[in-house]
């Protein structure tokens, strides 16, 4: 069952100011008329700005604050390639218990020490495959609560939170884009959404190096992918399961696919147009609207989400700079 908005509001009333209402920002200039028409109105969440910077303290804290005092108390455990291991460790820092978080070796060194600040012991494995395994075994040792980076319903009901501010923020949208890992954000954004905006279309874009969900719509089961193969680690998800997938299913509208080179290419928009330095993830939004959805939202009004900018500035530069011509 998926939550209403009473629960919603709840919710975010319970986070407080341990999360922070982030705000929108109508995005207007010669560089995004050239990108996607002259006449599409687009507004942008900017999540970015949220503490640790990605929407992801919202879930970790909404599932950390339901915990039993004991179970707080025995600690959490979480697997991520950077931005929910921070936003964990960020959560247990500020609720008073440990954080042992397990991250895949090629992580982001600058995600591993901002983790490792907010006081979480971080261990590096060999790949996402097997931080889920570690994570288990940590779970069977230590009794630590596992937090989920993207399933269930508590997750869901935190990410659903930035729906419901966006959705009051920026009403009577055409559309709105948000960005599908695993899925706990889309699934939350469009189910508040949609309860608010009805007549909203609610757009998930993945990369196609990870497209469990694309898949799983096309199979109509949850379905997993071999390997990531994106510049998007955040996006990473090697499979869906099934609570986020049935909330897409029930709540989004269209799904599309992006390459590398057009996040790219929106990270260098979103820096020219707008100074927002983001990780390719955090430009996956604007990437399809520029690419994929031009044509179909041409002359709409579109909401799209920054959900993150943990990048550092080398890696940034690398990935926003690449895609241009001669390099």
């Amino acid at each position: 069952m998926y939550p209403d908005l009473s629960q919603i509001r709840a919710a975010r009333q319970r986070l407080g100011d341990l999360v922070r209402e982030t705000p929108v920002w109508h995005w207007q200039g010669p560089d995004l008329a050239a990108a996607v028409g002259e006449d599409t109105t687009v507004l942008l969440k900017l999540e970015l700005f949220q503490y640790t910077g990605s929407f992801k303290p919202r879930g970790a804290l909404t599932v950390m604050l339901n915990l039993a005092e004991t179970e707080l108390a025995r600690g959490v455990t979480a697997v991520s390639a950077g931005n929910h291991a921070i936003a964990v460790a960020f959560a247990a820092h500020l609720l008073g218990t440990t954080a042992k978080v397990v991250m895949p070796k090629t992580a982001n060194p600058a995600r591993v020490a901002r983790s490792q600040a907010y006081g979480a012991q971080v261990e590096l494995v060999d790949n996402v495959q097997d931080a889920f395994a570690r994570v288990q075994q940590i779970q069977d040792e230590e009794g630590r609560i596992f937090v989920h980076p993207f399933e269930g319903p508590l997750t869901t009901l935190g990410t659903a939170t930035v729906g419901l501010e966006f959705a009051l923020q920026a009403p009577n949208l055409d559309a709105v884009i948000i960005p599908i890992g695993g899925g706990g954000l889309c699934a939350g954004m469009a189910c508040a959404f949609k309860q608010i905006q009805p007549a909203c279309r609610v757009i998930g874009v993945e990369p196609a190096g990870a497209d469990s969900m694309a898949r799983s719509f096309a199979a109509g089961t949850p379905q997993g992918i071999d390997k990531v193969r994106t510049i998007a680690d955040s996006l990473g998800a090697p499979y869906a399961l099934p609570y986020s997938f049935e909330m897409c299913r029930t709540f989004v509208d269209d799904l599309v696919l992006i390459d590398d080179p057009a996040m790219q290419r929106a990270m260098g928009l979103l820096f020219d147009s707008m100074k927002l330095a983001v990780e390719p993830a955090g430009a996956a939004a604007t990437a399809a609207l520029c690419g994929p959805l031009r044509q179909a939202l041409a002359g709409k009004r579109v909401g799209v989400i920054v959900c993150g900018a943990n990048i550092d500035l080398a890696t940034f530069v690398q990935q926003s700079l690449s895609s241009l011509p001669g390099r």
